[in-house]
């Protein structure tokens, strides 16, 4: 089956839809199936171009800050786009921008068929920007969400839906296409974590590290942790460390240093960029792993986090599917209520080796997200549009 996925940018480092992309294409390809992009171009000009390649689309003005949230967009080159069109047997959108409703057009004028996977809530671009409380934005969610609909959704013969919380809102909302749970996966990596801890693990004096994976960004909600030692008694034994970066990189980390002179922080949070087997041993040696995102489909990054054997403490949220694979209720947290977070961190730390056996119940867990069981079910989901 040749299968085109059309995407702005399916190479840019630090986006979550792109590593997606990449890790579902790798894994597809893996199964034996012919998969080629259509995209804009590789910000390394010595790395992979795709197969249909588009020219950056630059937006005046507000191209530094579409950078600096880790996008880029593509131009709408219909002689290209009709080209990759005309090669696939099934075209897959992977985002709901102005590159995917032209694509919608030619595949729709070539008979091919169409499918989708919804990787963001309406939310996520709106929270993005900074502009204030979700509920003062509720009819421009709402609005997009039904543009989002009608001009792209709804010309789809298939949706995946990466989690349980995606699948109940687009049946709320009507969307005409079939839907289907599929996760987008995970590596299926082996859990580095020893099943029993370290010697030092019970000592009295140790320090705690607490690590939290994710861009930073105003959705991901860094800030919540911080707050949240403002309420902890294990506050002068803690090490934070936020592995990831973003547009609100500069703002956290002056957050985080300004906590720190005020004594809230005994030890400055930690801020880093890391590789994906740097993030593995981060969270093999995490204490805890809060997530804290209030508006996420899958959170992949903290996933990865569990497979490690990483404890979790994941926001609940109506705009969030990630508080799914929470496997208890002290392993859940009201999102942006650093209190109750507090609580739910005292309670692990006070609880060492309850907290490493829920560790490793988790990664068990993980193995039912395997990429590859992914790959299977979202080819055959593709071939039934056929």
């Amino acid at each position: 089956m040749k299968i085109l996925f059309v995407i702005n940018n399916f190479y840019i480092p630090g986006n979550g839809i792109s590593a997606s992309a990449r890790r579902t294409v790798a894994a597809l390809k893996a199964i034996g199936e012919d998969v080629r992009i259509l995209a804009g171009p590789n910000p390394d000009p010595n790395g992979p171009q795709p197969e249909f390649p588009l020219k950056e689309f630059k937006f005046p003005i507000f191209q530094p800050i579409i950078e600096s949230s880790g996008f880029s967009y593509a131009d709408g080159d219909m002689k290209m786009i009709e080209k990759a069109v005309r090669w696939a047997d099934v075209v897959h959108l992977e985002e709901t921008f102005v590159l995917q409703w032209k694509a919608i057009k030619v595949a729709k004028k070539l008979g091919k068929p169409l499918t989708a996977t919804f990787h963001m809530f309406p939310e996520n671009l709106i929270y993005s920007l900074g502009i204030g409380p979700l509920r003062n934005w509720k009819w421009i969610n709402r609005t997009l969400l039904k543009a989002w609909r009608k001009h792209i959704y709804n010309e789809c013969a298939f949706v995946q839906c990466p989690t349980e919380a995606v699948l109940d809102r687009l049946r709320r909302y009507h969307f005409k296409s079939k839907l289907g749970i599929i996760s987008n996966g995970i590596i299926p990596d082996e859990c580095r974590r020893p099943q029993t801890p370290p010697e030092d693990y019970l000592a009295q004096d140790r320090i705690f590290n607490i690590l939290y994976i994710g861009r930073l960004s105003h959705e991901k909600d860094q800030p919540t942790l911080m707050e949240a030692m403002r309420y902890s008694k294990y506050a002068n034994r803690i090490q934070l460390h936020f592995a990831g970066n973003g547009p609100q990189a500069k703002r956290y980390k002056n957050k985080a240093r300004k906590m720190s002179k005020e004594g809230i922080l005994a030890y400055e949070p930690i801020f880093s960029f890391n590789t994906r087997d740097e993030l593995r041993e981060l969270a093999v040696k995490a204490d805890l792993c809060p997530h804290c995102a209030p508006i996420e489909v899958e959170g992949l990054s903290i996933m990865e986090a569990m497979q490690q054997g990483a404890c979790p403490i994941i926001a609940v949220s109506p705009y969030s599917g990630t508080s799914q694979f929470a496997l208890d209720h002290m392993c859940k947290f009201p999102a942006q209520n650093p209190e109750a977070l507090a609580q739910r961190i005292d309670y692990w730390l006070d609880h060492p080796q309850e907290r490493w056996e829920m560790g490793l119940k988790h990664s068990k867990s993980m193995e039912e997200y395997d990429i590859k069981k992914s790959a299977i079910a979202f080819r055959d989901a593709l071939a039934a549009t056929l």
